[in-house]
């Protein structure tokens, strides 16, 4: 029987609430307030600012999605106009906040659009240029990539490289899940790992993103096949460690990235941000009203939720996490709004198996118990980039020595 999950639940009440999982701020409709949570969220990472969400929220007709688009567009609008206006002026760091925040603002516009669309892929197009524009102005520069995957398709990427002159540095493979892609992983994953000296791939695998939305590939179950590709890529690179290359992957990713480390044994670590044990089990009894059908069914390839579940089938760990050698963590919130169970069920198979697994539940009081840590990013980063650090004998006080940019 699947687990009853939270974010299915409504509330009869006309205002927000604050919940175990973080604020709640139309809870008589739960999914969009979910991801309200986790656009304020991310401001903290410097995706947004307080309150320029609660204006865009407070301009929304509750529930309405169209109404969500067009106030997060607006807001879009004004902070990449602002960022360009900024940078024709010479004000560089200004025009880089402003284009950040962009970036995360039309991730949020394009979320509730059908993938059909139009108005989607415009959406998409200014995030990447608005990130573009951000990574391009780092110091080290952050460098736009397609990797070559298969077909003569590509995987389209971020590479930046963490700002301290270390040498070859560790890097991490940051990806997203069904619905999170490569813009936002800066504030989910990458942004702790580069200020603890790892440098950051982020990508949008198959299923995700660009890879998806302009090359049409969806999702797969042997995830091995491109991070393998990612792997190759990085070690073309003189600036990366190839004895130490991590992949992370949050949500669905979280399924991709322990499949991943299963069989790409180049891999010395990795880290579920967020366990999925079967997404036949999470998604037991899925109809087309599920709060995300449309991202389902387009990421699985399906024209139906039927369909999708049966695509979906092969998506399990059990028979697989036997074969993973490296060192592995599941940071998971304690009330994870989209299940809780799953993240007991991959650690004890994996212990059982003989991995060296780790798992952290983050609890109500230390905030970040909600689903990927959306309602305190920042910690979930800490515990990721610190996990890593460990494994990999980063030596945080001699790196300071090597610093170049100390505002990453």
């Amino acid at each position: 029987m699947a687990e009853e999950l939270l974010i299915d639940q409504e509330m009869d009440v006309a205002h927000g609430v604050y919940q175990p999982y973080g604020w709640h701020h139309w809870p008589k409709y739960p999914w969009m307030s979910y991801q309200f949570r986790r656009a304020l969220g991310e401001t903290q990472e410097g995706g947004g600012t307080v309150s320029e969400c609660f204006l865009a929220a407070s301009r929304m007709i509750p529930g309405d999605k169209e109404s969500w688009h067009a106030e997060w567009k607006r807001i879009a609008d004004f902070n990449q106009e602002r960022g360009d206006a900024e940078f024709a002026k010479g004000h560089l760091r200004t025009a880089m906040n402003c284009w950040l925040r962009a970036a995360n603002y039309y991730r949020h516009t394009e979320f509730w659009l059908e993938y059909a669309d139009p108005r989607r892929l415009e959406a998409f197009t200014d995030m990447e240029e608005c990130s573009r524009k951000f990574i391009q102005n780092l110091s080290p520069a952050g460098e736009v990539l397609q990797i070559p995957y298969e077909d003569g398709k590509t995987l389209f990427a971020y590479f930046v490289r963490a700002p301290f002159d270390s040498g070859k540095q560790p890097v991490l493979i940051c990806m997203g899940g069904l619905d999170s892609i490569k813009d936002e992983m800066w504030f989910m994953q990458a942004h702790g790992a580069l200020q603890r000296g790892i440098s950051v791939l982020m990508i949008d695998g198959p299923g995700q993103g660009g890879t998806l939305r302009r090359h049409g590939i969806p999702t797969r179950p042997d995830y091995e096949v491109p991070i393998g590709k990612c792997v190759d890529y990085l070690l073309t690179r003189d600036d990366i460690d190839p004895s130490k290359i991590a992949v992370c992957g949050s949500s669905l990713g979280g399924f991709y990235a322990a499949r991943a480390a299963c069989y790409e044994h180049r891999l010395a670590a990795a880290i579920s941000h967020g366990a999925i044990w079967s997404i036949p089990e999470l998604w037991e009894g899925a109809k087309e009203d599920h709060g995300l059908a449309d991202h389902i069914k387009t990421v699985f390839g399906a024209g139906s939720m039927k369909e999708a579940m049966e695509k979906a089938q092969p998506f399990v760990l059990e028979g697989h996490l036997d074969k993973m050698k490296c060192p592995y963590l599941i940071v998971h919130g304690g009330h994870d709004v989209l299940g809780v169970a799953a993240a007991q069920k991959v650690a004890d198979y994996a212990g059982a198996k003989g991995v060296d697994v780790t798992l952290r539940f983050v609890t109500e009081e230390e905030t970040g118990a909600d689903h990927c840590q959306h309602d305190n990013p920042t910690i979930g980063q800490e515990l990721m980039a610190d996990w890593l650090v460990d494994v990999f004998g980063i030596d945080e006080r001699a790196l300071r020595k090597t610093i170049i940019n100390p505002l990453i």
